[in-house]
């Protein structure tokens, strides 16, 4: 086994439903490893179905971090999981571990393995901001924009991304612009992704929900919104969640419910497929294939 002091930060990624959790674990059980979880909805204590959140004796007797650490009213935040993230990759090297992050949260990943500073916020800036939005319209705001940041008002964003990028500028007296990342990791790290072929893992996805429907996540749902489901912000729009607190609501019917989720999940694999393909640091495995494990640990050693 290879020192773990010697090996990158190992992140496994790539779109849902491709076993990404499976192969996470056998690379922390051959390499000393601990998981750390970079899927933005597993942080929620009690979505677990519908996030295909892994049950303590699915774990293979490796520690994992930041799951189950907010309730379903918090919103989630992406300078906060970098914190923590690079929090426990510290500790878990001082244990003389290598840290394997999973997930398919393509945001929280970069946050946790690329140098990105993070732009300010300020509810009250923000909050004026939409005021006079709703007031007055866009219009002056936009041409306030392009004279303090012109590259974000080429983009043209939409109104709320507008808003975001001028409440930046009054805030920090930087351009929203300049804060772009680059692809340049914090620290020594190396990226697996995991992707098939798109029609069958349209098939698994379609599968996969029906499994969560069979699980109980209609009753998982339905128990959430006794804690509060409706008024979490990041909870409450998640691809399962939504669609069966409408179908809970009688607005649509279970099979309806369903459908939906399967086309949901279908898009967000489609989105989190762009994401990483964008990234050349990825080094892809098609996990439908033999001796996969093989092929990852290989890939760790090269680096």
């Amino acid at each position: 086994m290879p020192d773990a002091s010697a090996l990158p930060v190992i992140a496994v990624v790539g779109p849902t439903g491709t076993g990404k959790s499976d192969l996470a674990i056998a690379l922390a059980q051959k390499l000393n490893g601990e998981i750390v979880n970079s899927d933005a909805l597993q942080f929620y204590r009690g979505m677990d179905i519908g996030t295909a959140k892994l049950p303590l004796e699915e774990r293979g007797g490796i520690a994992h971090h930041l799951l189950d650490t907010m309730d379903i009213q918090d919103e989630a935040s992406v300078a906060m999981f970098q914190a923590q993230a690079r929090e426990h990759f510290a500790s878990i090297r001082a244990r003389g571990s290598v840290p394997i992050m999973v997930g398919g949260s393509g945001l929280y990943v970069r946050a946790a393995l690329d140098v990105i500073d993070f732009p300010p916020t300020d509810p009250a800036v923000r909050a004026e901001l939409e005021e006079e939005v709703r007031v007055h319209g866009d219009g002056e705001l936009r041409r306030r924009l392009a004279q303090v940041d012109p590259v974000s008002a080429a983009r043209n964003l939409d109104v709320r991304r507008a808003i975001r990028a001028l409440e930046v500028f009054n805030i920090s007296g930087r351009a929203f612009s300049s804060y772009m990342p680059q692809r340049q990791y914090f620290q020594p790290a190396i990226q697996i992704g995991l992707n098939y072929d798109r029609a069958a893992l349209h098939d698994a996805l379609e599968s996969r929900v029906h499994k969560m429907d069979a699980m109980g996540l209609a009753a998982e749902v339905a128990g959430l919104l006794n804690r509060g489901l409706r008024e979490g912000k990041t909870a409450s729009r998640a691809i399962g969640y939504q669609q069966y607190i409408d179908y809970l609501d009688s607005k649509i019917s279970r099979a309806e419910a369903i459908e939906q989720t399967v086309i949901a999940t279908r898009k967000f694999a489609r989105r989190q497929i762009t994401w990483f393909n964008a990234d050349p640091r990825v080094a892809w495995l098609d996990p439908t294939e033999p001796g996969l494990l093989d092929k990852a640990l290989k890939l760790v050693s090269s680096e």
